[in-house]
């Protein structure tokens, strides 16, 4: 995985036990839809994998049912777990709250260097999306969120962003990959930095709440077929 662009939260992510690896290659395996809801999570072919007992398994497993991408039901094998629409609704509808909260931290803290930081930032998604690489321009856009948290100077709201991670992930991949959204939202957060650099904090709020609302709109019109 691209440096600082883990499924884990950066705290989580830095010591890399055997624990936290199977917790990483699992979650990106749900995230990417190479593990699909339903799918068995063999304890005993996961060890095989990872060249440990079935012990540190169990335990990323039980932290994987924690941040529900497993479920894991008393007297049942784990599996990946499936998804809701109320759920996707309500980390969605939570995330546009936030993140236009963002947009305003960073209107009012960011120095010109962030801003220009922002901006290398978006030219790289422009580059990928010109590419049509779905699963680079998530790793990039997760790499821009982090960005705009950085430099938004806020610890809180990415301790409650952080929290939501993993859930989060496995549905912006899942909306970057539908139809025409890379080139929307290359032009979604191309907007978006012009009101960072105009320092307009109203619009940038606006406008990150628009960009979270629209990858839901995106979602709910295509549930029906993904369900």
């Amino acid at each position: 995985m691209d440096e600082d662009v883990g499924v884990l939260a950066a705290s989580e992510a830095d010591e890399q036990t055997p624990v936290a690896e199977i917790v990483e290659w699992v979650a990106r395996g749900i995230i990417e839809g190479r593990l699909h809801p339903g799918d068995d999570l063999n304890s005993v072919d996961l060890a095989k994998r990872f060249g440990v007992s079935r012990t540190p398994v169990r335990e990323a497993l039980f932290a994987l049912s924690r941040e529900r991408l497993v479920d894991w039901s008393p007297r049942r094998r784990p599996r990946v777990a499936a998804m809701q629409l109320k759920e996707v609704r309500e980390i969605y509808e939570l995330r546009a709250l936030l993140y236009a909260q963002v947009s305003l931290a960073i209107v009012e803290h960011a120095t010109d260097e962030d801003i220009e930081s922002l901006w290398r930032a978006c030219r790289k998604l422009a580059d990928i999306a010109s590419e049509g690489d779905v699963d680079g321009y998530f790793r990039a856009n997760v790499a821009f969120r982090d960005l705009e948290l950085r430099v938004s100077r806020n610890g809180i709201f990415k301790e409650v962003l952080d929290s939501m991670r993993m859930r989060t992930n496995r549905l912006r991949h899942l909306s970057t990959s539908l139809p025409g959204r890379l080139q929307r939202s290359r032009a979604d957060h191309e907007r978006l930095c012009e009101a960072y650099a105009e320092r307009n904090g109203v619009l940038a709020a606006a406008l990150n709440r628009s960009i979270v609302i629209g990858a839901l709109r995106a979602i709910e019109a295509a549930w029906e077929n993904l369900h």
